[in-house]
């Protein structure tokens, strides 16, 4: 029986990975059909992050999605460390040459659904039960349902871009996966205020009540974070709660924390993941589906976009010039930036986060690990040149 559609690359997600996936495969010739279990208009306004490191942002740039990127993102030349109170600037442009630009994950996401649609790419929102099979064999059937009926989709190789609850994952056999999990006894509990932000760069702040971070993300939106208990019930931080700790966190001599109406918040618990190998037969994993990073050293929409530029370059070797070397060893290249990548998160994270229970022995060597930062040049050097990130190359 033959499938309702064909194509080369079937890709199951319309979040960063999956969509710049497309994006890259058409640039080189390939035909892609992206499936999305939720609606354009949910994955269009979903907040997620919000920092691009240099080599995303050129890399949406060279490839012609970065118009607006470049009109509205905000180019950043350094982040503020601070500990109670001790706010120290860890300068990128002098550190390393590079910088990151704050441009929320829903606007990357917009930009390019909407280039894949005008050039004639295809995207189906609101697909349900998507189910990868015939995995090991040279001709991968996808199958769903959608607009009432069920499908199948055609294709040479699979790309599980459905993030860490997603289906992709799950139909791996038993065994073929090692996994790696840690998780955190903290949340962060995020809001999105209409507020002019109070600064002009990143604010990571210890305080011995809890971690807080401000960020932006227009000229008119902030976004915050604190500290809390991942279990908590949202319910119990009502707006003037939220601001009070805000302020008593983020306090630094000579500076005000503006505040405004909150439009969004919610508790988002913290966990580490990764999953070796990142493939099985024709299925390749990338983004979220394949790992997660704590969001203090700012990774995860970048670590997805590295994975499928390495996936993108393989498959186009292998289309055009039947080389599978790429496809081989697309699991073990990724996996070295990840690693790397969840070194720098879990630094950040521990530097940072009151952890409960916290002895007095490992509040002085968190204490002297701050200190170091403060007065070390080297130290400084390698969190500028981990925050800017590793080039795609």
């Amino acid at each position: 029986m033959a499938a309702d559609f064909e194509t080369q690359v079937g890709i199951v997600g319309a979040g960063p990975a999956g969509l710049v996936l497309a994006h890259l495969l058409r640039l080189e010739g390939i035909d892609a059909v992206v499936l999305e279990q939720r609606s354009r208009a949910y994955v269009e306004s979903r907040v997620r992050a919000g920092v691009l490191e240099q080599g995303s942002t050129d890399l949406l740039i060279e490839t012609g999605v970065g118009a607006r990127l470049q009109a509205e993102g905000a180019v950043h030349h350094g982040v503020n460390l601070q500990f109670e109170g001790e706010r120290h600037r860890i300068d990128f442009a002098e550190l390393t040459g590079r910088h990151i630009t704050v441009y929320g994950q829903q606007e990357v996401v917009k930009d390019l659904i909407a280039a894949e649609l005008a050039d004639g790419g295809t995207i189906l929102f609101e697909v349900a039960d998507a189910l990868p099979t015939a995995l090991t064999g040279d001709r991968p059937v996808i199958r769903f349902r959608h607009q009432g009926r069920d499908r199948e989709l055609a294709c040479a190789v699979v790309a599980g871009c459905d993030g860490f609850h997603g289906v992709c994952r799950s139909v791996i056999p038993p065994g073929v996966l090692t996994e790696y999990e840690r998780e955190y006894p903290f949340g962060w509990l995020g809001i999105l205020a209409t507020v002019a932000p109070s600064t002009e760069e990143l604010i990571y702040a210890y305080h011995p009540r809890g971690f807080a971070l401000h960020s932006l993300r227009s000229p008119e939106l902030s976004r915050l974070y604190v500290q809390v208990d991942p279990h908590d019930d949202i319910e119990n931080w009502p707006d003037e709660r939220i601001w009070s700790e805000l302020q008593l966190r983020l306090a630094a001599p000579g500076w005000t924390l503006q505040e405004g109406p909150i439009i969004e918040k919610g508790i988002t618990a913290m966990r580490s993941y990764v999953c070796e190998p990142m493939q099985y037969g024709n299925l390749f994993l990338a983004g979220d589906a394949a790992h997660i990073v704590p969001p203090t050293g700012a990774k995860g929409m970048n670590l997805a976009i590295a994975d499928v530029a390495v996936l993108a370059r393989a498959l186009a070797d292998w289309f055009h010039r039947s080389d599978r070397r790429g496809l081989e060893t697309y699991s073990s290249r990724c996996l070295e930036r990840v690693w790397r990548v969840q070194d720098f998160s879990t630094t950040m994270t521990e530097l940072l986060h009151v952890l409960p229970g916290h002895d007095p022995f490992a509040r002085k060597l968190q204490r002297a690990k701050q200190r170091y930062v403060a007065t070390s040049g080297a130290m400084r050097q390698s969190i500028a040149e981990n925050y800017v990130g590793l080039p795609l190359s």
